[in-house]
C-alpha cells in the first residue's frame, strides 16, 4: 500500500466502524457510493444515524459533477469501495480523490478485493484505505482480520486512539 501508518483489527468490519468512529462527529456527514457491502451499508445507515452522522449515498458509476454535487457543506468523508461488493464496480479513485481534496473530505477506500497487489489506493489520492484481511489477503476465510493504512499522521492517530480506546485489535 506504500502507507507509513498501518493497524490491524479484530475484523474488516472492525476496520469500517472503527475508521467512521475515529474521523466523524456529531453533525457530519458521510458520502458514500451506493454498492457497498451489506454490512457497511447497515452500520451507516442504521448505527451511524444514532451517534447524529448523517450520510448519503451516490451511484457507483456517478460522474465528477455527480459526486462533486452531493458534497454537503458538513461531508467529512467519502467512502467508497473499488472494485464494488458485490457488483465489482470499478471507481475511479483518482477523479473522486481530486473532488475530495478540493473540498477537504477525507476519502476512506475499501480495497479489500483489488488488493494492494492490483490497485494502491494511497497512490491514487486516498486518504485512508480498509481491508478486510478476511477475504483475498488472507485466502478467503483462513483468517479473521482487519487493516487500515493511512499516509496521514493526524488520520493515523485518531485510527490508533479508537482501536486503543475500543478493543478492535
Amino acid at each position: 500500500e506504500h502507507a507509513e501508518a498501518g493497524f490491524a483489527t479484530a475484523s474488516g468490519m472492525s476496520a469500517v466502524f472503527g475508521s467512521f468512529m475515529a474521523l466523524l462527529k456529531k453533525g457530519d456527514h458521510l458520502l458514500s457510493c451506493n454498492a457497498i457491502f451489506g454490512s457497511t451499508h447497515n452500520v451507516v445507515s442504521k448505527y451511524l444515524p444514532k451517534y447524529g452522522i448523517e450520510y448519503s449515498y451516490v451511484s457507483a458509476g456517478a460522474t465528477a459533477a455527480e459526486w462533486e454535487a452531493a458534497i454537503q457543506p458538513n461531508t467529512k468523508m467519502i467512502y467508497l469501495e473499488s472494485p464494488t461488493n458485490p457488483g465489482l464496480e470499478v471507481l475511479d479513485i483518482a477523479m473522486i480523490s481530486a473532488i475530495a481534496k478540493k473540498h477537504h473530505v477525507i476519502l476512506n477506500v475499501d480495497n479489500c478485493f483489488a488488493t494492494p497487489y492490483l490497485q494502491q489506493p494511497l497512490d491514487l489520492g486516498a486518504d485512508i484505505v480498509m481491508h478486510s484481511v478476511t477475504k483475498y489477503l488472507g485466502g478467503h476465510s483462513d483468517v479473521v482480520m482487519g487493516a487500515l493504512v493511512s499516509n496521514d499522521s493526524k488520520i493515523a492517530e485518531e485510527i490508533y486512539r479508537i482501536q486503543n480506546s475500543s478493543g478492535a485489535v
